[in-house]
């Protein structure tokens, strides 16, 4: 009896302290016929939630936010919702299962989401966009302003979100693959929600990394030199 009150204990204690590694999850899903990829990129603190076909490609929605993992349960204080015009949530519950492989989310359809293989890069982590370069002592954006343009990289994945905190003004997202190695710094871009004909571009830029900022340059969507100097968010 004391061994089988030991391992209950023991048993208990590890299902409490259960967390989610840190990395890009991604699941299989359809609707009316249409194959659909999920996507999950998570830290230590955040929660992104990102649905798109591949093909045709098309952009179906992003949640994202910081979140808290109590009793099973993934709660998320959600920063932006692309799709808040229609449903205005600003907070999640969902109830989740850790697995060998990655973890479910449970619900309609308990998705089951595989974990991507690690890929650190120099670049990893979430950013937020400061200011146009090159740096002069100019006024930055920063995480006060409601406004935000947020880059979130993890495992040779990368995603940008504009949005506002205090409206939930969702203004875009796009995502992708991306490398980052001996200053070039390379995106190919799998969803695109303001454009799907740029699903499937490759771009290079140069990129530096100064103290907390990350120093990117290249040419914008209409070809004119770019400069963007975007703070670690930490």
């Amino acid at each position: 009896m004391k061994w089988i009150i030991i391992f209950f204990s023991v048993f208990s204690l590890a299902s409490i302290q259960a967390q989610i590694s840190p990395g890009v999850y991604h699941a299989q899903d359809s609707l009316n016929g249409l194959s659909l990829t999920h996507e999950l990129k998570i830290d230590n603190a955040y929660f992104i939630h990102t649905i798109y076909s591949e093909s045709p490609a098309g952009f179906v929605k992003t949640v994202g936010g910081f979140y808290k993992l109590e009793n099973d349960v993934l709660t998320v204080k959600l920063e932006f919702n692309s799709s808040y015009e229609e449903d205005t949530t600003t907070s999640l519950e969902l109830p989740v299962e850790i697995v060998e492989e990655g973890l479910v989310l449970i619900g309609d359809s308990n998705l089951t989401f595989k974990k991507d293989p690690e890929f650190k890069q120099p670049l990893d982590g979430k950013w937020l966009f400061a200011t146009r370069g090159p740096d002069e002592g100019q006024e930055r954006r920063g995480e006060s302003n409601s406004r935000k343009t947020m880059k979130f990289l993890s495992d040779g994945h990368f995603q940008w979100i504009a949005y506002d905190t205090e409206t939930f003004k969702f203004s875009g997202t796009g995502g992708g693959t991306y490398t980052s190695k001996d200053g070039i710094y390379s995106e190919n871009i799998q969803f695109f929600s303001r454009d799907n004909a740029r699903v499937g571009a490759k771009l290079n830029f140069t990129y530096e990394i100064k103290g907390d900022d990350w120093h990117h340059k290249g040419k914008n969507s209409k070809g004119g030199p770019m400069y963007e100097i975007w703070a670690v968010r930490k």
